[in-house]
């Protein structure tokens, strides 16, 4: 049942009950603390008027019987009564509260009394108190009960009115009551205005839980104090929407970036296949008769064939690489490496300008891999630079890295460029990259193998003109 409640309601519940249970002991406690010390006076004041009732009653000589007409020597408003041990009344009356008024009700004196064996007063006196009931009405009476040492066959009861004893503690019930009653009523409207101001931010909460259910990741908690519970919870649900969030935008670029990038790769493929079949159906159509058409064709079937196997190597490279296929891990001859890719370049356009700056520096990884870097980047400059533009290639080294430079004084790139000129199948001049038959996928290639070897790239355009292409690689210790 109370599983069912609601967190306010479990809240202030418990407040309610802890507080009920606090203020009942507290009032049975003042009740009972009240009663015993109103009871042990009164004992008291029975035990003070003893032994005048006892000097008026017992002075006989023989000290067998008890004297008569003496029974006013006591405080008015008690009763008093002598019995003997066989029960039998010998003297008995009650005084008035006050001269003129009426007898006071008589106590219902008990017919047996359970005595102490032993005396429990210097005197031999055996003693018991009694609360006993009025023969008629409500009204009580404290009723001191003792066999006399002087007089052992005889019980001397003194009854004292409980009036003013119960109308206090009637008094005090009632204030108990109405206290108890007024302090729950404010404990429960005081509970429940600052559970609900607690849990205020709680609610804050949910409603903006529903608000990122419904789509809008972009809302957050609105933060407390961190030395609050409810504080720190705003800030840790912060911190888990900004991750949601973050990883949410990853998924939609990275799903966008797949769906290009098999778009492009289809596109790529196309081409070249395109190509094949219409020589293909030049061949069927009589270029097998006509030599020229016929070396044609094949010529055209092998070039488009070759710009294929280039495209899938190379996205079967890519693969791999986000696979996390580990590479060949030896001790490489950097400055090897690229003398042999400068050379080759300069092989390629021996009208280029293309100037080199090279240290002795060795890293770990693979020496074929390491070398399609510099070979893509050299492409990249061929490809975009233009043909009077010239190129210088540095390896220097510095914080335990090696570092390539690969610089032009070409056209060099806009910010938009540099932003995405790594990205797979992005082209600055699509047309021009497409009648040099490139795929886009240079760049992206060298990306790939540089983060693979541990080390990282990026781009910048050259001041006065140009651009800068720069690959960091841990080296060898």
């Amino acid at each position: 049942m109370i599983g069912r409640l609601s967190l306010r309601s479990r809240l202030i519940l418990g407040v309610f009950a802890l507080a009920a249970v606090g203020l009942v002991a507290a009032d049975v406690a003042t009740y009972s603390e009240l009663s015993s010390f109103l009871f042990n006076r009164v004992d008291a004041t029975l035990n003070a008027v003893h032994p005048n009732v006892e000097q008026s009653l017992f002075e006989q000589e023989d000290g067998h019987g008890p004297g008569r007409g003496q029974l006013g020597a006591t405080v008015p408003g008690d009763c008093i009564q002598v019995r003997h041990l066989n029960g039998a009344v010998i003297a008995g009356r009650c005084i008035a509260a006050f001269p003129g008024a009426a007898t006071s009700p008589k106590p219902r004196y008990p017919q047996a009394i359970s005595f102490p064996t032993r005396p429990n007063t210097s005197q031999g006196d055996r003693i018991r108190f009694l609360t006993v009931s009025a023969v008629s009405g409500d009204s009580r009476y404290r009723v001191r009960a003792s066999i006399e040492g002087r007089a052992p066959n005889y019980v001397l009861l003194i009854a004292a009115p409980l009036r003013d004893v119960d109308s206090t503690l009637h008094r005090l019930l009632v204030i108990e009551l109405l206290v108890t009653g007024l302090v729950l009523g404010a404990i429960a409207l005081l509970g429940l205005w600052v559970v609900r101001l607690g849990l205020r931010p709680l609610t804050a909460i949910g409603e903006t839980a529903a608000t990122i259910a419904a789509g809008d990741l972009s809302q957050r908690v609105e933060r407390e104090d961190d030395r609050t519970e409810v504080g720190r919870l705003g800030r840790a649900l912060n911190a888990m929407l900004h991750q949601i969030e973050t990883a949410f935008r990853a998924r939609e670029a990275s799903e966008q970036k797949l769906r290009r990038f098999v778009a492009d790769a289809s596109h790529e493929l196309r081409t070249p296949l395109s190509a094949v079949r219409a020589y293909a159906e030049l061949f069927t159509r009589g270029a097998a008769a006509r030599p020229a058409d016929l070396e044609r064709s094949m010529r055209g079937i092998e070039r488009e064939s070759e710009r294929m196997s280039v495209l899938v190597d190379d996205l079967l490279l890519l693969a791999r690489l986000d696979e996390g296929r580990p590479l060949e891990r030896k001790n490489v001859n950097l400055t090897e490496i690229v003398t042999e890719s400068v050379e080759m370049a300069r092989t390629l356009e021996p009208e280029r300008v293309i100037r080199s700056d090279l240290e002795q520096l060795s890293v770990t990884g693979d020496a074929d891999r390491l070398r399609q870097i510099v070979d893509n980047l050299l492409a990249n400059v061929r490809a975009h630079a233009g043909p009077d533009a010239s190129v210088g290639v540095t390896l220097r080294a510095g914080d335990g890295l090696a570092r390539i430079e690969v610089t032009d004084d070409g056209p060099g790139m806009s910010d938009e460029q540099l932003e995405y000129v790594f990205e797979r199948f992005y082209r600055a001049d699509s047309s021009r990259t497409r009648a040099s038959g490139g795929a886009g996928l240079g760049l992206s290639i060298v990306v790939a193998v540089t983060e693979a070897h541990g080390g990282r790239t990026f781009a910048r355009s050259t001041p006065g003109g140009g651009s800068t292409f720069v690959v960091e690689l841990p080296r060898s210790s």
